[in-house]
């Protein structure tokens, strides 16, 4: 089953109809792409992309540089633009560390999981301080 399903999309029209940001992009008279975010009192979150034609730059635009413009209009203090990916570095987002939780419906892959995450905690850790050599910001050493 699609998790982004009508069924989704009808809950957080109830629950939160305010605090959607879609971003659709078309071409030719038809929707080819979309970034789905969240926005607090202070903050945007982001962002789910799809897309049906892939168009160069389009990614960054609906998925950043939109989301960049939101915040700014409309004066939010933080875009949290998602996980993953040193391409943002480049685009001015430093990294930062994220939290998730899970619940695991078997009892036997808990312990393995917990084993992969300390190891994968440890790795992103490295990581995060190798893209942090890479910011786009003046480091101010006084």
């Amino acid at each position: 089953m699609a998790t982004f399903n009508q069924d989704f999309f009808q809950a957080v029209a109830r629950a939160m109809p305010d605090q959607v940001l879609l971003v659709l992009a078309d071409f030719e008279g038809r929707s080819i792409a979309g970034a789905l975010m969240f926005a607090s009192d202070t903050r945007l979150y982001g962002r789910h992309w799809g897309c049906t034609e892939e168009i160069d730059s389009l990614h960054f635009e609906a998925c950043y540089y939109q989301g960049i413009e939101y915040c700014i209009e409309n004066g939010l203090q933080v875009f949290e633009p998602g996980a993953q990916g040193e391409h943002k570095v480049a685009r001015g987002f430093n990294p930062v560390k994220t939290a998730s939780a899970h619940w695991v419906a078997e009892a036997g892959f808990v312990k393995p999981i917990r084993r992969f995450a300390q190891m994968e905690r440890r790795s992103i850790g490295e990581y995060i301080r190798q893209l942090q050599q890479q910011t786009a910001y003046r480091k101010d050493n006084s």
